[in-house]
């Protein structure tokens, strides 16, 4: 295999930008493990004090993630997550305002492989979430395992994350003052086993519990696309039925996290790595933001109601 290494004369600004992605991908697949694996030598050290002081601070924090998480603006606004952003580079579309007395469920599509829409527009200010919707809270649902793991936890919290336990996202829908937007990768895991350069392939017709929680606390429902999403990565040939699909499917039903084995390019050069590929991602709400509660059709029935408020102009 012939392979394309990158020219000497690439700019600084570019070099900077994938300097950033490479971060964003190592904290993706091996920060976690790091993280768990300083706290078992810290614990095995002399400094073993300062790892059951953190497991203390650990038992007292235990619920932050299922109790709307503890966001820090000044994290989201790093300068690297520009370098992020302006890499692909990603946008978020604003088609219409929203109310910040109400709070939202943002419905994610595609899943992708590693989420690079929805963790740079919701999780970080580089496109300007809190300019474009002030008022507004955003906040990305992740699988509830990653949140034992310790300082990672606290790393992940920082951008907005919170779990995706169904106590999570009552607490966030639940606020009256609202302002809380949840961010679902309705797909899940499974969905990122479809995605792949050309292809688009949801996990929709089985995924409605949020809707049920939207009719719960009478939030609205924001459907949300992301294109380009699938075009950021290559994946092995794993079609349904195939060996490996079962494997992954075998995987995923046994730890709740997808194992697509995917590739691109690399830091010094095109030809293979874990870098995704230089293609633009717009993300787009609907904003025809769906009322959905319930209505009174006399004093001892309900019905529930869902009905469009503004399409997008």
């Amino acid at each position: 295999m012939k392979i394309q290494f990158a020219p000497l004369n690439v700019p600084l600004r570019r070099r900077l930008q994938t300097a950033a992605v490479l971060q964003w991908v190592f904290s993706f697949l091996a920060l976690a493990q790091f993280c768990l694996a300083a706290f078992v030598l810290l614990a095995v050290s002399d400094w073993w004090i300062a790892a059951l002081l953190y497991a203390g601070w650990l038992w007292l924090d235990w619920d932050t993630p299922t109790s709307g998480g503890r966001r820090c603006h000044w994290v989201r606004k790093w300068s690297v997550w520009r370098h992020f952003r302006d890499y692909f580079p990603l946008e978020l579309v604003k088609t219409v305002d929203l109310d910040p007395t109400q709070n939202y469920i943002f419905g994610f599509h595609p899943h992708g492989v590693l989420v690079a829409g929805a963790f740079g527009n919701f999780c970080t200010e580089a496109t300007g979430f809190s300019r474009l919707f002030p008022g507004l809270r955003s906040h990305l649902l992740m699988l509830p395992f990653w949140f034992r793991v310790p300082f990672f936890r606290d790393y992940i919290i920082c951008g907005g994350l919170v779990s995706s336990s169904k106590s999570s996202l009552s607490h966030l829908l639940s606020r009256p003052e609202g302002g809380n937007v949840a961010v679902i990768a309705v797909g899940g895991a499974p969905e990122a086993l479809d995605a792949r350069p050309g292809a688009l392939t949801l996990q929709v017709k089985n995924r409605k519990g949020f809707i049920k929680m939207a009719l719960k606390h009478g939030a609205q429902l924001v459907p949300v696309f992301s294109f380009g999403e699938n075009e950021l990565f290559d994946q092995m040939e794993n079609p349904t039925g195939s060996p490996l699909r079962r494997l992954q499917n075998r995987l995923q039903s046994i730890m709740g996290i997808a194992m697509p084995l995917f590739h691109a390019r690399g830091v010094f050069q095109y030809s293979f790595g874990l870098i995704p590929y230089r293609k633009p991602v717009h993300t787009v709400g609907k904003f025809c933001c769906l009322h959905v509660g319930l209505t009174r059709t006399s004093d001892r029935t309900r019905r529930s109601r869902i009905e469009p408020d503004r399409l997008p102009v």
